[in-house]
C-alpha cells in the first residue's frame, strides 16, 4: 500500500512538475510574441505618419510639376495601396501574407516617393520652397525611424521565431498554436532608383 501511494505521489509530482514546465514555456512564448506585435505597432505609426506626409507633398510639389501629372499619380496610386496594405498587416502583424503585401505596397510607394523626388530636383524654385525643404526634412526624419522601428521588429521576430523552433520550446509551441512570423524589410524613399525623366512641358 505504501509502495502505491508512493508511485503516486511520485507520478503527481511529476505531472505538476510537467504542468508547471509547460505554464513557464508557455508564457515565455507569449511574452515575445506579444513583444514583436508591439514593435510592429511602432512601424505602423511611422508609415501612418509617412503615409500623412504624401498629400502635403503633392500639394506642394503639383503647381510645380503640373505636366508630370503621371508621376503624381502614381505617387497618390502607391500611397493608397500602402494605407490598405498597412491597415490588413495591422490587423494580423506576422502573418506571412499581409507583410509581404505591406513590404510589397511600401517598396512601390518608396519608389514613387523616389521618382516624385528625383523629379522635383530639376527644379530650382521647388528645391527653394521652405515647404519642400521642411517635407523633405520630414520625410528623411520618418524613413529613419521607420528603419529603426523595423530593426527592432526583425529582432523580436527572430527571438520569439528561435523560441519557438528550439526544443523543448517547440512542443508547446506547436501544441499552442504559436506560429512563425514574418520578418519585413522596406525600402526608403530616397534610396529607390529614379528613371530618366523628360521635362519637356
Amino acid at each position: 500500500m505504501d509502495a502505491v501511494f508512493v508511485l503516486l505521489a511520485v507520478g503527481f509530482t511529476a505531472s505538476l512538475a510537467l504542468l508547471g514546465w509547460g505554464v513557464v514555456l508557455y508564457n515565455r512564448l507569449v511574452r515575445l510574441r506579444e513583444r514583436f506585435r508591439n514593435a510592429f505597432a511602432q512601424i505602423d505609426v511611422q508609415l501612418r505618419r509617412r503615409h500623412d506626409l504624401v498629400p502635403m507633398l503633392v500639394e506642394t510639389v503639383r503647381g510645380y510639376l503640373a505636366h508630370e501629372r503621371a508621376t503624381l499619380e502614381a505617387v497618390i496610386r502607391a500611397r493608397a495601396a500602402a494605407v490598405q496594405a498597412e491597415a490588413a498587416a495591422t490587423k494580423q502583424p506576422g502573418q506571412a501574407g499581409p507583410m509581404a503585401a505591406l513590404q510589397q505596397a511600401e517598396s512601390s510607394l518608396g519608389s514613387a516617393l523616389g521618382r516624385l523626388l528625383a523629379v522635383s530636383e530639376a527644379y530650382p524654385q521647388l528645391e527653394a520652397d521652405q515647404q519642400m525643404r521642411d517635407l523633405r526634412e520630414e520625410l528623411t526624419s520618418t524613413e529613419n525611424r521607420i528603419a529603426f522601428a523595423r530593426q527592432h521588429y526583425n529582432d523580436a521576430v527572430t527571438r520569439y521565431n528561435t523560441a519557438c523552433e528550439i526544443v523543448p520550446n517547440v512542443f508547446v509551441a506547436r501544441a499552442a498554436g504559436f506560429e512563425t512570423a514574418a520578418l519585413l524589410h522596406l525600402e526608403r524613399a530616397e534610396m529607390a532608383e529614379a528613371p530618366a525623366v523628360s521635362l519637356t512641358a
